[in-house]
């Protein structure tokens, strides 16, 4: 399990300071945030519980077109062009007309903060809330006039009221990591794992991600979850889980950004969340390059970033039904008809195709290039 990273001792100075942009939160979303503004001239801070790559809570795989448009390749562990999905009645292989990749958690955000740049700073605190401009910490109070809560399914920095679980719209999943080696990416949408819900198995080279997850948040998951590993072989090591949002959030609110897991930026039914959270925090920079730098105001790349939120409301309310729907069927016949047909290369080569232009890696622009400074060579 990680260790928080929280300095002690001499270690610990107060963190009272002002920054131009503050991102609460290191891990997808918070980072792309950060990439986004290399380069700004805004100051920027990164803070974390954990230190950046530290507290992995994900099978960490994406479509691999992400990681090249991200020039995060080099934390590629392994990649594969079809999924293997069994059902109580039928094994079927889903051709994909892109692939998926999995990666290494910490190489992957090591690799994503160089990109913010010399001006990011990152140092480790416990948020616990805020007041107007002003975050809270366990080391002390940080000011910003732009704020962003990369933080996950907690919304820490909204004033709203906390939504805990198994009340909230999350659903819950665990998974195990042994060591190991595969060459497929399977799925199990079968009840004896989960009643609503599946199972899979990730190989990323030297080891082999597995787990479980539950649409319904009240059904625990580790004991399919260590039941499915040991029908593979496979020894329940390295446990790691999380809640899982499906359902949007408002992604601005009484003047802070949310994007990422704080924004249920997590997609519905395959509870894919990193490449959203990547395709939401690169708006979010954006939106703050162009209120730092005076093109808009706080208020209106707030409101104009809430409207980008909002536009894909409609898709992942399409997906919230079907994950609804999937959730009151019992795994059956007629389920494994339905994974069948996705057998059929054209009629998966259109399903996904559409599945991924909710976040196309094609939103990814090359790094702007720095604000040229007074006395600068650029700017002679």
């Amino acid at each position: 399990m990680p260790v928080r990273a929280t300095k002690r001792g001499a270690e610990r100075t107060a963190l009272a300071r002002d920054c131009d942009v503050l991102i609460c939160g290191a891990s997808f979303a918070g980072l792309a945030v950060a990439r986004e503004l290399a380069g700004s001239g805004a100051r920027v801070m990164v803070i974390d519980r954990y230190e950046i790559g530290e507290r992995q809570t994900s099978a960490c795989a994406a479509p691999t077109d992400w990681l090249r448009a991200m020039e995060l390749t080099c934390s590629l562990r392994q990649e594969f062009e079809e999924i293997v999905v069994h059902t109580p009645y039928t094994t079927a292989r889903w051709r994909l007309p892109w692939s998926f990749a999995t990666f290494d958690y910490r190489e992957l955000c090591a690799a994503l903060a160089a990109q913010g740049g010399a001006d990011v700073e990152f140092d480790t605190a416990k948020v616990d809330g805020r007041s107007g401009n002003t975050v809270h910490t366990d080391r002390g109070d940080l000011s910003a006039p732009l704020i962003v809560d990369a933080l996950g399914w907690r919304r820490v920095l909204s004033n709203g009221p906390t939504i805990q679980p198994p009340n909230a719209r999350l659903s819950r999943g665990l998974e195990v990591h042994p060591a190991g080696a595969g060459a497929e990416m399977e799925l199990w949408i079968d009840p004896r794992y989960a009643r609503a819900g599946y199972g899979w198995s990730f190989p990323a080279r030297d080891e082999v991600r597995v787990g479980v997850g539950s649409f319904w948040p009240e059904r625990h998951v580790k004991e399919p979850t260590v039941r499915l590993a040991a029908e593979l072989g496979l020894p329940p090591d390295g446990y790691q889980g999380n809640w899982i949002p499906h359902q949007l959030r408002r992604a601005a609110e009484d003047g802070v950004f949310f994007a990422g897991d704080s924004a249920g930026h997590c997609l519905p039914v395959t509870a894919e969340g990193i490449r959203t959270a990547f395709y939401f925090g690169l708006a979010c920079g954006r939106e703050l390059r162009d209120a730092h730098q005076g093109r808009k105001s706080a208020a209106q790349a707030l409101a104009d970033y809430a409207a980008f939120s909002d536009a894909h409301e409609w898709k992942y309310r399409w997906l919230l039904r079907a994950q609804q729907a999937i959730g009151r069927l019992t795994p059956s016949r007629a389920t494994s008809l339905l994974v069948a047909a996705f057998a059929n290369e054209r009629l998966a080569d259109w399903a996904f195709r559409h599945y991924l232009a909710i976040a196309p890696p094609t939103f990814v622009r090359p790094q702007p290039l720095p604000v040229a400074r007074a006395g600068s060579p650029a700017a002679a």
